[in-house]
């Protein structure tokens, strides 16, 4: 089966800027499904899930802004993200910002696992997302999904993690901006991460490849995580937390190009798409562009999802 399932993720309550809840719609609109179509996907939309509201719960750290709304959101992705990746279909989720990871990768490593497979991420992104909730210092929560997702402890309030990410199996590209904490906590973590200056000093083949090596080594699943900002903002301006110094259109293009090639991908998220900031148009492309690489074409798409 060469299915690929669309959910959108229209949360942006964890984003210091709204507008990212408006990705999802862009994302469509830009053509997103006729892309993936060209390169031989059976393509279905889900729509968009809707947010689930649980238990109140009230953080130590006063710092965090939305916590009901965006766990709400979490929640009701991931019983979504659960029913886009059924039957071996390959599910690409659209965001809304960078908190739904912590509901689609969750949803993923318990696919993976039911399986008989480890899930391995690729994170693409100038930042870590490795903060937790008493260390947030801005309270946005799209800067706490990493951490969740691989165990990290102190995330009541959040849905009960089954379904950890081992933290050797993360890896992560194109970081630029890594706060103190964060970059304390990573170096002890078994995380590769991989600041953008170094990455580009080796060249950003290289790195994956090893990265995709150890995914085939293992036979695992490849959830790929890509945020806007991972791009140079002169490219894809459109992001509400843009660093300078991101990704070129050439590595960006050779990153996907790998994935692609690996065949192993076996789900992606597309986030911080913020719609009402300018040239999103053209962020929408480039992101969807990107998107129709990182998926292999068709008919070997999918033959490490178990379809």
């Amino acid at each position: 089966m060469n299915h690929c399932r669309l959910l959108g993720a229209p949360v942006g309550s964890g984003a210091g800027v709204r507008g990212c809840e408006l990705g999802p719609a862009a994302l469509r609109q830009a053509g997103l499904a006729d892309a993936l179509r060209a390169r031989g996907w059976q393509v279905t939309d889900l729509g968009d899930a809707r947010p689930e509201p649980g238990p109140l719960s009230h953080p130590a750290n006063p710092a965090l802004r939305y916590f009901s709304e965006t766990t709400a959101w979490i929640r009701g992705i991931g019983r979504a993200a659960q029913t886009a990746g059924r039957d071996g279909a390959l599910p690409v989720f659209l965001g809304g910002d960078h908190a739904l990871s912590a509901a689609t990768v969750p949803a993923m490593a318990r696919r993976a696992r039911a399986g008989g497979r480890p899930l391995f991420v690729l994170w693409l992104d100038a930042h870590p997302d490795f903060h937790t909730l008493d260390s947030s210092t801005s309270g946005n929560l799209h800067g706490t999904p990493v951490a969740y997702f691989t165990g990290a402890a102190g995330f009541t309030g959040f849905p009960p993690l089954r379904d950890a990410v081992a933290p050797r199996r993360v890896c992560m590209m194109g970081l630029r901006s890594i706060d103190a904490d964060e970059a304390a906590r990573l170096a002890g973590s078994g995380i590769a991460a991989l600041r953008m200056g170094a990455l580009r000093r080796a060249g950003v083949a290289a790195p994956l490849e090893r990265f995709l090596d150890r995914v085939a080594a293992e036979d695992g699943d490849l959830h790929v995580s890509l945020d806007a900002d991972f791009l140079d903002p002169r490219l894809a301006p459109a992001v509400g937390t843009a660093v300078p110094g991101g990704a070129t259109l050439e590595e960006a293009g050779r990153i996907a190009a790998l994935l692609g090639e690996s065949g192993r991908v076996t789900s992606l998220d597309l986030v911080e798409l913020n719609p009402r900031l300018a040239a999103a148009r053209r962020t929408a492309a480039l992101l969807i562009a990107l998107a129709a690489d990182i998926l292999p074409p068709c008919p070997e798409a999918l033959r490490h999802t178990g379809s």
